[in-house]
């Protein structure tokens, strides 16, 4: 079925036309992906086809059933929301029957005089038989799962306290629990951790709903998406198949492109050549053929990726690079004004001496400590204990998630050759501007001459990056550097650190460039330790899932082994025969023989009355049904027990 059908979509950009005559549909159950270099219009198209922005030419239709949830890059809220009324704000009709439940049950405990309410009673009775009809009951656990694991627990928070990353996931959580069977995600990755992108993908790939998002994650996309949409030149362009087979493709369709290209210039030459003759044009064969060779030579010609590989020519490493002894370092935990508040070890007492040439990569989930571990190393905070050493010609280069600009008022140009005219390669062969390496990296044009303040904030940490590598460090430090950049720009940066003779030590929550450019782990425990790993991402995630379900076959062979050595020692007595009951036991076998029935009657009772209409009798009738039902429970396994020997 048919959910979302676009067609001939036109939005102009600030200078020109981002995209054109945009047409394609969304079917029941699709998993589709924009990609494209940064500034072709991706997020604009997304927010173009949601809603928010209004196209300037084609439409944009919805199947009436489908229901639409969208994730922008910037979230809004109100910031004296709490996260749970943020959340139920959603027009998602299933999310405001919940909210009408719990609003009704919340007045009936704070307000026992309402159970006497007619009033009241009859709206607590609707709303109880709207969660019976839509089945909401397992629908509400859903949520409080899907919120868990996106670590959102307290839910009275107001949205105005959240960090940036946490406000991105509270709306990432609304769209995931809302009742739509269309998903438009830009971004859904950034902010998360890699333990939670991997629930986040297993989700999308599981889930019925169909969903067209832009990344930049590209084990992402080859585990979730099975079409991949590319805007190129103001078009959008169609690849059947995940990431993988997008590139395979591209790679065949560039090679087909080359060689038609190089046929037309072959042609070309001979055609030049015949119009410099100044051949007469009033024959109808004559002016066709002009015509034909004018359009060949004012054709949108093929655009080979640059492929620019660059290695820096840095500062030779010493003998001693960095060494860290016994660092420690402690936050306060609770309520920092007060004297009573405790502080718990992030890092404690790690240890470490760095080698010229190692590529490391951090692994934690958030709030772990990854970025403090950066900080200490780079000098921006102070151990509580332990010594960090500096070796004599280390040069570090540390790119921060946040970058601070001291003049926004100066053009991107005059920025970067602040720090460099040029860039000397590592060959010493050959140096590169300023504004050539800006280039490369997507500032292209009039933008190299606008001021930074212009700029936007992916377009900031571009620049941030740029001018860091100019400065040829020898150690990198790097703290999240994917966030906001594309597919092309990334594969740029992996290709320079792959061949980087430094030091590098880098958190991304990017699996796929961390498998690319690092080759062993540091692990941030929950407890401050800080454990190694010789390894790629992948494979110690891979190593702690095959850990797992070891542990889990452990625990089950270990509790049946239990189980069957405790119903042995019961059934076989000292002399190896089986041990009857005593009369203290029969007794109660009998007593289980009457109980247990009894018991049934009343718990089949309780269900009639649970579904009444009066609070008080349905509330009672609830908690009693548990009390039975752990009661039963209990006695089944007893009678189990004793009838064996019986």
């Amino acid at each position: 079925m048919n959910l979302l059908s676009v067609k001939d979509l036109g939005k102009i950009g600030r200078e020109k036309p981002l995209f054109t005559q945009v047409t394609f549909g969304l079917q029941e159950g699709e998993k589709a992906a924009l990609i494209g270099k940064n500034g072709t219009g991706k997020s604009t198209l997304l927010n173009t086809i949601a809603g928010v922005l209004t196209p300037d030419e084609g439409s944009v239709v919805f199947n009436k059933e489908a229901g639409v949830s969208f994730l922008p890059q910037n979230p809004l809220f109100n910031e004296n929301d709490t996260i749970k009324e943020h959340i139920f704000k959603s027009q998602s009709p299933k999310l405001q029957i919940i909210q009408e439940y719990e609003e009704a049950c919340s007045q009936l405990s704070e307000n026992p005089s309402l159970t006497d309410d007619d009033k009241w009673q009859k709206k607590y009775a609707h709303i109880m038989q709207k969660m019976d009809v839509q089945n909401l009951w397992n629908y509400e656990s859903q949520v409080s799962s899907i919120l868990s694991i996106l670590g959102i627990s307290d839910m009275n928070r107001k949205m105005g306290t959240l960090s940036g990353g946490m406000i991105k996931k509270v709306a990432l959580a609304q769209v995931l629990v809302e009742d739509t069977n269309i998903l438009l995600l830009d971004e859904p990755t950034n902010h998360l951790d890699i333990k939670t992108i991997y629930w986040l993908q297993n989700y999308l790939k599981d889930t019925p709903r169909a969903v067209l998002m832009v990344t930049h994650d590209r084990y992402f996309l080859d585990a979730v998406c099975n079409n991949i949409y590319e805007l190129a030149r103001n078009h959008l362009k169609l690849y059947v198949g995940n990431y993988s087979e997008y590139l395979a493709k591209k790679e065949t369709e560039a090679e087909i492109e080359a060689n038609t290209e190089r046929r037309i210039e072959s042609v070309l030459r001979f055609e030049r050549q015949w119009l410099l003759r100044g051949p007469c044009a009033r024959g109808t064969k004559i002016k066709a053929r002009i015509q034909r060779d004018e359009q060949l030579i004012n054709r949108e010609k093929f655009q080979q990726d640059k492929g620019f590989t660059f290695e820096v020519k840095g500062k030779r490493l010493g003998g001693k690079v960095l060494e860290l002894h016994n660092v420690s370092k402690n936050f306060p935990k609770g309520n920092q004004l007060h004297d009573s508040c405790t502080a718990v070890p992030v890092i404690k007492n790690f240890s470490y001496k760095f080698t010229k040439g190692q590529k490391i990569g951090i692994f934690g989930e958030n709030g772990s400590g990854k970025s403090t571990l950066l900080n200490l190393i780079a000098g921006d905070l102070t151990p509580d204990n332990g010594s960090i050493e500096l070796g004599i010609n280390t040069k570090f280069g540390y790119y921060t998630q946040n970058p601070v600009f001291k003049d926004t008022n100066l053009t991107v140009l005059e920025y970067i050759k602040e720090t460099a005219e040029h860039m000397t390669l590592n060959d010493g062969t050959k140096e590169v501007s300023a504004s050539k390496f800006l280039e490369e990296f997507g500032f292209e044009g009039k933008i190299q001459y606008s001021p930074v303040s212009t700029l936007s904030g992916g377009e900031r940490k571009r620049l941030f990056l740029v001018c860091l590598l100019l400065e040829n460090p020898n150690f990198l430090i790097l703290d999240e550097p994917t966030n906001d950049f594309d597919i092309f720009t990334m594969n740029l940066l992996e290709q320079f650190l792959m061949n980087y003779e430094g030091c590098l030590l880098l958190v991304s929550h990017d699996r796929y460039f961390m498998d690319k450019t690092v080759d062993s782990l540091f692990i941030m425990e929950s407890d401050g330790n800080i454990s190694g790993f010789v390894g790629k991402c992948s494979e110690y995630i891979e190593y702690k899932e095959e850990l797992e379900k070891e542990k889990n076959r452990m625990e089950s062979s270990s509790n049946a082994q239990k189980f069957a050595e405790e119903k042995e020692a019961q059934k076989i007595a000292d002399d190896g025969k089986p041990k009857k009951l005593s009369y203290k036991e029969q007794r109660e076998f009998e007593q289980l023989d009457k109980e247990i029935p009894e018991l049934e009657v009343e718990q089949k009772a309780l269900e009639e009355q649970m579904s009444s209409t009066d609070y008080e009798v349905s509330k009672k009738a609830g908690d009693r049904y548990n009390q039975i039902a752990a009661i039963l429970e209990e006695k089944y396994a007893r009678w189990e027990e004793l009838a064996e020997r019986n």
